[in-house]
């Protein structure tokens, strides 16, 4: 069976300091990222920079600064963010670098070699903010402003020759591809939106710009710049050294595996990049997954309406890990998810400090004063034992498939439920009952013991800092992590030393504001 995984975030528009939705992104492909490797699989994941295009040289413009300067502060902030947010990622790509434009332009000759490209004129209704072409059905005005319906962001009328792509050549091609792959665009409701607006008709598309310089040049014609996503998309193949397609990293992980971007920019991978790749006589990626929104309130985020949620606040204030926790397991993957400092204490006090710390500290510290601090004997496990340890052994094969379905919210509920379980098998047990049947305290004990190292397992794609403490107890590290282990009860060595470890989560007070 093939072990290699490839997946990618967007490449972020350094046109303004990350926000949530950044993290957001970030923080599920990681999560995705360090589940496979704990399943043996080789992963490359790709995050990165998208850095040309008119509004970042007007933001250069205002700025006073040139626009590879002005892409160099900001890139490097959201590289920065990747370590903030203890991003497992291997590669970080900027579309300024060489290898990236060298791509680029290798993908439009291949393109206008076969005869999909053509010059022509273009005149329509242009987003700067969106880097996107609307046509007149999908405008509206407002206080006198034309603006894009679904995005909100005013549009500009432009008139001026550009070089198209034949996209329209490829509807019929795309329709049938994704009935043969019904699973290519995910959730179901994203492929749903973009069967409907193929159905529609697809128009060529203006595919560079001559009104501004910053992009990558046109081969054969520096006067056009290439249309942004054109560029931008190209990321994940320049990444792997394309169109050295005997290059090691382009024979392993292409097609990738999966795409994590924002619903916002699901027509560019699910339409155009789809259409550019079989121009180019490119394999598909697997899957292209489109999730929902970090909402502020009730309202998308955005720098225009002021109300963009910093990550590194929230950090500042509660830690990573507690943020990462909450945003997988409080946003419902696929749907739309609002921050709610509320529900984050909760998630800290209830889920993290009392049903995960509080179990960890529990259980060692009697071991500590009935076991002499080893992991004791376990005798035979009896039908409760069982009960709690088989849930792991049962759903082994449940859990991957549902998370090859991008399935993250079955994954937390059966993180959730386990510590519940091992908390009630715990105090239903009652151990501290037991110290006239050492046979029994110890087996009880060693299956409790059991039950934090496989659902600790569990956790670490989604809380690795604070799991690499916890591992600790055991003498254990993140190298010992291994999904297929949580299936054996056995794993643990009895008369082996047990640690005591420092508070996991602190609780918070809560505010009556």
């Amino acid at each position: 069976m093939d072990k290699n995984y490839y997946i990618t975030t967007p490449i972020y528009y350094p046109s303004a300091k990350p926000h949530m939705g950044h993290a957001y992104s970030s923080i599920v492909a990681d999560f995705f990222a360090r589940f496979k490797r704990m399943d043996g699989y080789d992963v490359h994941f790709l995050t990165g920079t998208d850095e040309h295009g008119l509004k970042i040289q007007r933001a250069a413009e205002t700025m006073n600064i040139e626009p590879l300067k002005f892409c160099d502060q900001i890139s490097q902030t959201f590289r920065d963010l990747s370590q903030t947010l203890n991003l497992s990622n291997t590669d970080f790509i900027r579309t300024t670098e060489d290898r990236h434009k060298k791509t680029v332009q290798h993908l439009w000759l291949e393109l206008e070699k076969n005869d999909d490209i053509y010059m022509s004129q273009y005149s329509g209704w242009y987003s700067v903010s969106d880097e996107a072409f609307y046509s007149e059905d999908e405008i509206t005005e407002k206080n006198g402003l034309k603006i894009s319906i679904s995005s909100g962001s005013p549009v500009e009328w432009i008139e001026e020759e550009s070089y198209f792509f034949r996209l329209s050549k490829w509807q019929n091609k795309l329709l049938d591809y994704y009935q043969k792959y019904p699973d290519f665009i995910s959730p179901q409701s994203r492929m749903n939106e973009v069967v409907s607006f193929v159905k529609n008709g697809l128009k060529d598309l203006s595919i560079s710009r001559k009104a501004f310089s910053w992009g990558i040049k046109v081969p054969n014609n520096s006067e056009h710049v290439i249309y942004v996503w054109l560029d931008a998309l190209t990321n994940y193949i320049s990444a792997l050294n394309y169109p050295n397609t005997k290059d090691n990293l382009f024979k392993k992980f292409w097609p990738a595996s999966v795409h994590l971007i924002g619903k916002d920019i699901l027509r560019f991978h699910a339409i155009y990049w789809p259409a550019f790749l079989m121009a180019a006589k490119i394999p598909l990626p697997k899957k292209v997954y489109g999730h929902g929104w970090i909402l502020s309130g009730e309202e998308k985020m955005s720098k225009s309406k002021g109300n963009i949620l910093d990550p590194l606040d929230i950090i500042n204030t509660y830690g990573l890990d507690p943020l990462r926790y909450y945003l997988i397991k409080e946003v419902s993957f696929g749907n739309d998810g609002s921050i709610s400092k509320d529900r984050l204490e909760d998630c800290i006090n209830s889920d993290l400090a009392n049903n995960y710390g509080n179990l960890c500290q529990r259980v060692t510290a009697f071991a500590e004063k009935n076991c002499y601090s080893k992991i004791p004997n376990k005798n035979k496990f009896n039908e409760d034992d069982f009960k709690v340890l088989n849930r792991f052994k049962e759903n082994l094969n449940n859990i991957r498939q549902e998370i090859d379905k991008q399935n993250i919210n079955y994954y937390i509920d059966f993180i959730v439920n386990s510590l519940f379980e091992a908390n009630k098998y715990f105090n239903d047990q009652e151990p501290w009952k037991k110290k006239n049947d050492k046979d029994r305290l110890n087996t009880i004990v060693y299956t409790s013991l059991e039950m934090i190292r496989k659902i600790s397992f569990m956790l670490y794609p989604i809380i690795p800092d604070t799991i690499e403490k916890a591992l600790k107890i055991f003498n254990l590290n993140s190298d010992d992590i291994n999904f297929e282990s949580i299936a054996s009860h056995d794993f643990l060595k009895s008369g082996n030393g047990l640690k005591k470890i420092d508070i996991l989560f602190k609780k918070v007070e809560k505010r009556n504001d």
